[in-house]
């Protein structure tokens, strides 16, 4: 039936070219992004899945980046090591020149001069070897990195502050959403003492969003390496660690989040994590158990005390050859775990990939079909809104 009042035929047309622009927008949307799904209206429970691994990702990066600055602070003490080992050297020529018999007491006194001078330097090379605040060629330090976003708190060796289990994990969501206590803005402020008087305080922002993989990440980058954070998805505790012989004592406070340790006294923190590796450093001065017996050498008084000195010397390259070994093993394992948690990374964002990437190769033939579509809808729509003038000629 013909009508000026309804077009069925239009009805149906507008809806399959409305059908037809609905799709089409979807394609131009993939094209564009180059995923098929990029938000979770595309596909709430694939999105849901891919943003968790973009998050694991993130956290990936954050180790790295640990494990970079660690590898640093090795490279540091292992060149100051080096330089010492260069110095050890010198000095043996020194002491084993003195030994000769025909020497003027001048000439002894001229050796030992040089010998001093070059001793001097040990010291200076060693206090120099420090990155980032962290100095492992001084003071038998060590250094505590964190090697996987995964695995349980930090394996503690020194004093610091394991926090107040948290009663549910705070593992996914924002911080503020899971601590009633905080809010965004809130600044988190750590305190070291020391018995000396040393003092630093450091202070991390809640920033909107921040999950505890943020903050804990946040925490490592404003302490500089002196206080390393780590987070226990298994028992719900925080671990902060004092990695800087220099202080003893860490005062937190987090405005009255016990979960974040406010009010947590400092103690010796034991733990079974196993997501952290244990750098050692090595005394490389002149008041460590390596050099010590050459502080106060003196290779000008006697032939007998040249070669006393030599032989002290020897001794101090081999406890320094064996130093360095310890330090390289240490470097090489942290190699081999940059390296996996690069092709870690890289795996996750494959498989993230595999989850939302689009086939640019399928969207682009099924947009040229679409196209064609669109204008043959375009068209029907034409001819069926023209059918009602057909009315017209009855009345002529």
């Amino acid at each position: 039936m013909l009508s000026v009042n309804s077009n069925y035929g239009a009805s149906i047309a507008l809806q399959s070219l409305s059908s037809t622009n609905k799709e089409l927008g979807e394609i131009q949307n993939r094209i564009s992004t180059g995923l098929k799904v990029s938000s979770a209206r595309d596909n709430g429970a694939v999105y849901a899945i891919a943003e968790g691994q973009r998050a694991r990702v993130s956290s990936v990066a954050a180790v790295k980046d640990g494990i970079d600055r660690a590898s640093s602070t090795v490279d540091v003490a292992l060149a100051a090591g080096k330089s010492v080992g260069d110095i050890l050297q010198k000095l043996k020529s020194k002491a084993v020149a003195a030994q000769a018999d025909d020497l003027t007491s001048d000439q002894r006194a001229a050796l030992q001069t040089d010998f001093a001078s070059l001793r001097q330097q040990i010291d200076t090379i060693a206090n120099a070897a420090q990155f980032n605040g962290a100095n492992l060629a001084l003071g038998n330090s060590s250094l505590n990195v964190l090697i996987s976003d995964l695995g349980g708190s930090t394996a503690a060796t020194s004093d610091g502050v394991q926090t107040v289990a948290a009663t549910t994990p705070l593992s996914g969501s924002a911080l503020v959403n899971d601590l009633a206590s905080t809010t965004d803005g809130d600044v988190i402020g750590f305190a070291l003492t020391g018995a000396g008087g040393s003092t630093l305080e450091v202070g991390v922002e809640l920033t909107p969003g921040m999950t505890i993989d943020g903050f804990v990440e946040a925490v490592n980058a404003q302490a500089g390496g002196k206080i390393s954070a780590s987070y226990d998805d298994t028992t719900g505790q925080l671990t902060y660690l004092i990695n800087d012989t220099s202080f003893d004592d860490l005062v937190v406070d987090a405005g009255g989040a016990a979960e974040l340790g406010d009010g947590v006294a400092t103690a010796t923190v034991s733990s079974a994590g196993s997501n952290t590796f244990a750098i050692t450093g090595a005394d490389f001065s002149l008041t460590g158990s390596i050099l010590s017996s050459l502080a106060s050498t003196d290779i000008s008084t006697s032939t007998a005390a040249a070669t006393t000195a030599s032989n002290a010397i020897d001794t101090a390259i081999t406890g320094l050859n064996n130093a360095l070994a310890t330090m390289g093993s240490q470097a090489a394992a942290l190699d081999i775990q940059n390296e996996f948690l690069s092709k870690l990374s890289d795996t996750i964002e494959q498989g993230i990939g595999n989850l939302v990437d689009a086939d640019l190769a399928k969207e682009s033939a099924r947009l040229q079909s679409l196209q064609i579509k669109q204008q043959l809808g375009a068209q029907a729509l034409s001819i069926a809104n023209q059918a009602p003038s057909l009315i017209l000629s009855f009345f002529r």
